[in-house]
């Protein structure tokens, strides 16, 4: 499965980042691929590509700010906070891959 996803804590500091490294982790360890771009507060990094979101079976979004989710449309998406992400994170892409297959 593709997966692309954006991290946004309150802060954009330190749950951005957590989430984004257990994200990939989370994704490598269950055979998925996965692209992150985090807003925190030095701005976005690693900003998704159009073709990146095209491609993507499913998006992730671990936030716990307001963003801008017009470039999502269309694609399944899953809104989850940051901590949950952070504590469960395999669990959390689990359940955007048995959504995909219901």
């Amino acid at each position: 499965m593709k997966l692309v996803g954006v991290c946004a804590c309150t802060s954009g500091i330190a749950h951005t980042y957590m989430a984004k490294e257990k994200l990939v982790k989370a994704a490598q360890a269950l055979g998925h691929t996965i692209h992150v771009e985090t807003q925190g507060t030095i701005g976005t990094e690693d900003e998704l590509t159009p073709e990146e979101i095209a491609e993507a079976d499913a998006v992730i979004l671990a936030v716990d700010i307001k963003i801008d989710k017009s470039r999502f449309e269309g694609k399944h998406v899953l809104e989850i906070p940051t901590s949950i992400v952070v504590k469960a994170p395999k669990q959390v892409i689990q359940k955007v891959a048995d959504s995909l297959n219901a």
